[in-house]
């Protein structure tokens, strides 16, 4: 697995910590969720791997670019699709840090990407176990393998410090 691109490391932070293990996509998504939070957007990260190698990655950015569809799937989505010139990621995997919300779900499922990895179930926002369960819906055309509750405990303790620390 290759993290060589990774574009930015936040104030605080090192490459070390961001690729302590080159073999955890999750490790990076985390990363991603730190720099999100350090920019005082919702921390939430994102990666996409082909064959072991990490073809985009993302946080959070929607009061940055003033767009409420710049989460990190939607982002990490792009890049991969420009990266690999085709709006079609069959045979990659995603990483999210929280349970991706339906708009999110559906990118995943248009950009049929083959696995969905995610840390912490969102009962309030999610799209996938929770809320509309987008890919139960008859009309979803592809459906990812799903994997649910890597580093849960962490994810979720990282948005319950961001949202306490705002209210």
């Amino acid at each position: 697995m290759s993290y060589r691109n990774c574009r930015h490391v936040p104030r605080g932070h090192d490459h070390a910590e961001m690729c302590h293990s080159e073999s955890d996509p999750m490790s990076c998504a985390f990363f991603e969720a730190r720099a999100a939070l350090e920019r005082g957007e919702v921390p939430i990260g994102a990666v996409i791997v082909r064959d072991g190698a990490i073809v985009s990655r993302a946080g959070n950015q929607t009061l940055r670019d003033k767009d409420p569809t710049a989460h990190a799937e939607v982002l990490a989505i792009r890049r991969a699709c420009r990266a690999e010139d085709s709006e079609r990621l069959t045979g990659c995997d995603i990483y999210v840090t929280l349970e991706p919300c339906a708009m999110c779900a559906a990118a995943i499922s248009f950009a049929r990407l083959r696995r969905l990895y995610f840390a912490a179930p969102d009962p309030k926002g999610g799209g996938v176990e929770h809320g509309p369960r987008f890919f139960a819906q008859p009309t979803c055309h592809h459906v990812p393998e799903i994997y649910a509750g890597l580093r849960a405990s962490e994810a979720a303790a990282m948005l319950t410090a961001f949202f306490m620390a705002r209210r």
